[in-house]
């Protein structure tokens, strides 16, 4: 049983292009260098989830075609990981009902401050959710086999994931020995790298690579990517044989 995971957006908490920005980068007419806010699709069997709801969420469920949504597991609070909650509505219409929504205690709290509307309400038209808090134990959503790995953005507690051989981290500055432990070797490994430039909460380039040379994935590939990067072509000419820079609708095949 293959799963499969598909990019949704590759691109920074702004995304690429910025508003009033006349970069090379964000006046590029290649489409890899479009890049909407992180968040990936995970198909294992009949069951999809989506990793985090950000702003560009409606769109990339319709330029995705998806139809039928299990569920929703979310790294961690910051607006650019779950702004696009609210359009749910949509599959709590065709599906009748309640999305389930996968997230530690902090994420849960966030989006009852967040989306008051959404829980303190009766109004009809609002989002129907259903929450499951998790921890950093492993657990599954029905067919889909999960365990949290625990990084730091900045002083943020984040969650990436790890199903089977792939492992996803997004917004993270710093792993403990602990989490890389549990990725360690893993064929597949999705982690950020904002840009060359040091910066106080993402990997950049050479701290991307120094976790890749010490994790030792067979394949990585990069997301949650600033136009301050460079184009996807300039991205990949400074990257090792086994890393690719991904671009939003990049699809990957792996075992769950």
């Amino acid at each position: 049983m293959n799963g499969k995971l598909t990019f949704l957006g590759t691109g920074t908490s702004q995304g690429v292009p910025l508003p009033a920005c006349s970069c090379h980068v964000c006046q590029s007419n290649e489409p890899k260098d479009h890049r909407l806010r992180s968040s990936v699709l995970v198909e294992v069997a009949t069951q999809r989830i989506c990793i985090d709801t950000g702003p560009d969420f409606r769109y990339q469920m319709l330029r995705e075609k998806v139809m039928k949504l299990d569920a929703i597991l979310y790294t961690h609070e910051h607006r650019d990981h779950v702004g696009g909650l609210d359009d749910v509505r949509a599959f709590n219409y065709i599906q009748a009902e309640a999305m389930p929504l996968y997230a530690p205690i902090e994420v849960i709290k966030a989006l009852h401050q967040s989306y008051a509307y959404i829980f303190n309400s009766n109004y009809p038209g609002i989002p129907k959710v259903s929450l499951c808090e998790i921890d950093e134990a492993p657990f599954s959503i029905k067919d889909i086999q999960i365990t949290p790995i625990p990084v730091w953005h900045h002083k943020l507690r984040v969650f990436g994931y790890r199903m089977g051989d792939l492992a996803y981290i997004t917004d993270a500055k710093t792993v403990p020995e602990s989490s890389r432990k549990l990725i360690r070797d893993i064929p597949i490994l999705i982690i950020n790298c904002l840009h060359e430039s040091t910066h106080i909460s993402h990997f950049n380039l050479e701290e991307a690579l120094a976790f890749i040379e010490d994790i030792r994935p067979k394949q990585t590939y990069l997301t949650h990517i600033s136009h301050l990067f460079g184009t996807h072509e300039e991205i990949q000419s400074k990257l090792p044989h086994t890393v690719e820079a991904a671009y939003d609708g990049l699809s990957i095949l792996f075992n769950p």
